[in-house]
């Protein structure tokens, strides 16, 4: 990747805000808590999500479980997703409770980001009681540590929409330029990022960041700040590249 000629287009690097930590963190999660309500009661249960590049919630279910049932009479539903704790003590995760309504829907591009996320459920990826589900965020608080909660406004945790469109249009490209012309960048990043071995491919970028996979292993990494355009993604990469061969040569 070749140093960046243009001034950046991604916004100025800065201390994330609490709405920029929740969107790293859902972003990253592998795994979430969800609520619904069965038969009217609730009812709490594992899902695997992945996010859409607009924010929304992906989660992949089979209509033989409860909360899929529970979700088709009541859409209303909210899910919680942490990180890891700073200590012993459980309180200092981070972790954030997203509010907001679920609906099956038919999208192959997003069918397939999230087997992106979860390359492991390929097996299964075909089985007819199988479906997509998105949810739409309406609400959201952010707990960034012991006694740091905050709601956040959903103007400042969803990503700009044009960004986003802008981003998702240059996807395909920009996959396809990173793996087939820049491997051994994707592989120091990772590197980087802690993960061992080589052969890592980009599967998915967003305005937040990007996934590697090799093999079933998936990671997340977040650029250093939300990009506007595919000259951000350019230049972020750039950046991470640079930093990763800077710490492995020192």
């Amino acid at each position: 990747m070749a140093e960046p000629e243009t001034p950046s287009s991604a916004v100025p690097a800065e201390a994330p805000s609490a709405a920029i930590e929740a969107r790293r963190l859902l972003r990253g999660a592998k795994l979430a808590t969800l609520g619904t309500l069965s038969r009217g009661a609730p009812f709490v249960s594992l899902v695997t999500p992945a996010t859409a590049p607009d924010l929304s919630v992906l989660l992949w279910l089979s209509r033989l479980s409860e909360h899929t049932r529970a979700l088709d009479a009541e859409p209303a539903c909210a899910l919680l997703v942490a990180g890891a704790a700073v200590d012993e003590n459980p309180q200092t995760a981070p972790r954030l409770t997203l509010s907001g309504l679920a609906t099956p829907i038919e999208d192959g591009t997003l069918k397939a980001r999230w087997l992106a996320r979860h390359p492991y459920a390929a097996p299964y990826a075909g089985f007819a009681d199988f479906s997509l589900w998105q949810i739409s965020p309406r609400a959201a608080q952010m707990v960034g540590g012991f006694a740091r909660a905050e709601k956040l406004r959903m103007a400042a945790f969803l990503p700009d929409p044009a960004s986003v469109a802008a981003v998702a249009e240059a996807e395909a490209a920009i996959l396809g330029h990173c793996n087939q012309d820049h491997a051994a960048a994707l592989d120091a990043i990772a590197a980087a990022d802690g993960a061992a071995g080589a052969g890592w491919r980009m599967v998915a970028v967003d305005v937040d960041g990007f996934d590697l996979a090799r093999e079933q292993t998936v990671r997340r990494i977040a650029f250093a700040a939300p990009v506007a355009d595919a000259a951000g993604v350019r230049e972020a990469l750039v950046r991470l590249a640079r930093e990763a061969r800077r710490g492995a040569a020192g």
